[in-house]
C-alpha cells in the first residue's frame, strides 16, 4: 500500500493488492489508518503551516483508528 501511495505499481500489483484487501481485514484497517494520516498530512501542508499535529489531532487520528478496528 505505501509503495503504490509512493509510486505507481504495475497493474498486476494492484490487481493483488486489491485482492489481498478484501479478504484481509487488518490489511483494510492498516489501510485506513494510512488514509486518515495522509488526509491530515495533506490538509497540514495545505494550509502552509508548520507540519507539527497538535494534541487535539493526534486524539482525534487515535479515535477514527480505533472506531475502523472495532476495538
Amino acid at each position: 500500500m505505501e509503495k503504490r501511495n509512493a509510486e505507481n505499481i504495475s497493474l498486476k500489483e494492484n490487481w493483488k493488492l486489491n485482492l489481498h484487501l478484501k479478504i484481509c481485514k487488518w490489511c483494510r484497517a492498516y489501510k485506513q489508518k494510512l488514509e486518515i494520516l495522509d488526509d491530515i498530512l495533506k490538509r497540514k501542508l495545505a494550509q502552509e503551516e508548520k507540519t507539527e499535529i497538535n494534541e487535539s489531532e493526534i486524539q482525534s487520528f487515535k479515535e477514527k483508528v480505533f472506531k475502523n478496528l472495532d476495538i
